[in-house]
């Protein structure tokens, strides 16, 4: 049986990330954690953040930079993460402007190439990360597929978030198989819940509503993994 590294997120303990960013990076390391991956650099320097990830024995795989952030000024941002020493940056959200079925995502997949060409002269790896609203069918053809059949399979490769594949009615384990060799990193989540016509993002803030609003939206909870509906033997042996 093959052994994975396995990373958190820092938005799940953004709080603690923001009070006490050192502290919380060692106590990631005492739970085992093998590395982190970012999201912000809680008013801290890029050196700042480096160094605290290093002194816990983490490794700082990989980051979530917003979108907007990368095309405002995507050589400094880039650097920021390059100074960290991240492997990967991830594109980690579209609002609803810029996604699929608008008239901006055109330009935006552009945009994505554009990017992660930019990534990899510094030899940082883009991904781009789904939710749900990437299966959107468009000519008969989920968006999410369009956006990877329209560019080269570097610019950017995939990180699948197997909660929203699941969340929007497709196997996660057979996602990762089709994107076999252009998925380096995969978001681990679960939950319980059926998909409804409310946005389930006010758990993640996305949405501009609190976290006790969507915890009382019965159609969607979010679950310890394993703790949920997924199928978790299933997803690391398709990796």
């Amino acid at each position: 049986m093959k052994t994975l590294p396995v990373a958190v997120q820092v938005y799940s303990v953004r709080e603690d990330a923001e009070r006490d960013f050192a502290g919380t990076m060692k106590k990631i390391k005492e739970m085992g954690y093998d590395g982190v991956e970012l999201a912000g650099l809680y008013g801290l320097t890029p050196k700042e953040v480096k160094a605290a990830i290093e002194d816990a024995g983490l490794v700082a795989l990989s980051a979530h930079v917003p979108f907007q952030e990368l095309v405002a000024d995507m050589e400094g941002t880039i650097a920021q993460y390059v100074e960290i020493g991240v492997k990967f940056i991830a594109i980690p959200y579209l609002m609803e402007e810029d996604r699929p079925g608008t008239p901006k995502f055109e330009g935006n997949v552009k945009l994505f190439e554009e990017i992660a060409k930019a990534c990899k002269a510094h030899g940082i790896q883009t991904l781009y990360h789904n939710h749900d609203f990437e299966f959107v069918r468009i000519d008969g053809k989920y968006a999410l597929d369009m956006l990877y059949d329209a560019v080269p399979a570097d610019y950017p490769q995939t990180e699948l978030d197997t909660c929203w594949v699941k969340y929007a009615g497709e196997d996660p384990a057979r996602y990762i198989e089709k994107y076999a060799g252009r998925c380096p990193v995969v978001h681990l989540k679960d939950y319980v819940g059926v998909k409804s016509d409310r946005q389930p993002y006010a758990l993640i803030q996305a949405d501009g509503q609190d976290d006790a609003t969507a915890q009382n939206d019965a159609t969607f909870e979010f679950r310890p993994v394993g703790h949920g509906c997924q199928d978790f033997p299933s997803i690391p042996q398709a990796v």
